[in-house]
């Protein structure tokens, strides 16, 4: 019992959260490879390494994932300083760590770090995929960075392959990630890099991407739906995610063909980015000016912003939701008050509907039954109204924060 214990405690060195010992780099120059700062984590592993997203059977693991930051060259390695082998710790065995991952990266990636340098000065030939679409620059420490987006498809020379080390990245940092089927045509890419010198030589590195499938709607319109945005770390929090987002956006306004956009299953931040855009965009349109959105949501508005910003219904309420709530001043009680009866009463809508199906059932209920029912029910949707009236109030202030703060 003893040694069993003493084993069990032994374990637990041996027990690693992955996320903290995966590293990624984006190398420009090898100088970059002993650059811890250059170094950055992953956000999730539970699509690789369970929900636990845990590592077992070494001591002071580190997992190499370097990419060269143009052409996406690969390097995969380990290291570490102890291992569980069955003979020292009763036939237990340690994770294969390699080997799980080799099976989500395309083959052909480096073990050994001086192959991998060796393929550095092969960058300066690197050249974006595709047409350029955008150009624009951030300051950054007293000078300014130049980016620009790109849109490209499946069949442009070489992207295929390169497309298939870049999404590689989904899985550490997009929940319930998945590959997509690149032999369907509908799907477009936007990747966006950042163009700099390096001795003298004119410089890409990729910073994200985004992809977009051209779902068919009836009789001969087109209803793009946005799949996956990702936008690498170490350029995160810069506005390149509003930045490709409207690129796109852009490339849709004068489309006839185009009925509105959609998301696929957006996350609570790409939520907070698309709002943060259409928002910026509807404060231009006339049916979306202050005096306007004192009453309520319009078919003028949802005519305007489908036609001029391709916004679906859904998304068009929520946009004229967050400029009315911007446009309520904070002292005004009866101002407030009316905005919280308006969404409430669009949140009560399931409700609602849900009514003629009681109805039916109340044929088959007693009074008691029916009275307890209605209690339990009506409770039930008073609390769940509330609780989400707040939340969307809370998200909607940190869009209107997010446009006060001009970022």
């Amino acid at each position: 019992m003893a040694g069993s214990c003493l084993l069990k405690n032994k374990l637990e060195d041996f027990k690693l959260n992955a996320n903290d010992v995966i590293h990624f780099k984006l190398v420009r120059n090898e100088s970059d490879v002993e650059d811890h700062d250059k170094t950055f984590k992953a956000d999730m592993t539970h699509q690789i390494f369970g929900e636990q997203e845990s590592i077992f059977g070494y001591k002071d693991l580190e997992v190499k994932m370097y990419y060269t930051a143009a052409k996406l060259t690969t390097y995969l390695s380990m290291s570490y300083i102890d291992k569980v082998t069955p003979k020292r710790f009763d036939g237990l065995v340690a994770d294969d760590i390699i080997p799980k991952l080799a099976q989500e990266i395309p083959p052909g990636y480096y073990t050994n770090i001086d192959d991998f340098l060796a393929t550095l000065p092969k960058e300066q030939n690197f050249r974006p995929f595709g047409e350029l679409l955008h150009s624009y620059k951030i300051k950054k420490e007293g000078g300014s960075r130049t980016f620009e987006i790109y849109k490209t498809d499946i069949e442009a020379p070489g992207f295929r392959e390169y497309h298939s080390r870049l999404q590689t990245f989904l899985l550490f940092f997009i929940d319930a990630a998945s590959y997509i089927d690149v032999d369907d045509d509908r799907w477009n890419y936007y990747l966006l890099f950042e163009k700099y010198k390096s001795d003298g030589n004119t410089m890409y590195a990729i910073a994200g991407y985004m992809t977009v499938y051209n779902y068919y709607a009836y009789p001969n319109k087109t209803r793009p739906r946005i799949s996956q945005v990702l936008i690498l770390p170490p350029f995160q929090r810069q506005g390149h995610g509003a930045q490709i987002l409207q690129t796109f956006y852009n490339t849709c306004y004068d489309r006839d063909d185009v009925m509105d956009i959609t998301v696929e299953d957006p996350s609570e931040n790409f939520q907070r980015l698309r709002d943060y855009v259409d928002v910026k965009n509807a404060e231009k349109l006339d049916h979306f000016q202050p005096e306007k959105l004192k009453s309520s949501f319009s078919d003028e508005m949802l005519l305007e912003a489908r036609q001029k910003l391709k916004l679906s219904r859904r998304q068009a309420r929520r946009v004229y939701e967050i400029l009315r709530l911007k446009s309520t001043e904070g002292n005004n009680s009866q101002q407030f008050r009316d905005f919280r009866l308006d969404v409430k009463r669009r949140l009560n809508a399931p409700f609602t509907k849900n009514r003629r199906d009681f109805q039916k059932l109340k044929k088959a209920l007693n009074p008691q039954e029916i009275d307890e029912t209605l209690t339990v029910s009506e409770e039930k949707r008073m609390e769940y109204l509330e609780k989400s009236f707040e939340e969307h109030v809370d998200m909607y202030r940190q869009v209107l924060d997010r446009i006060a703060a001009g970022y």
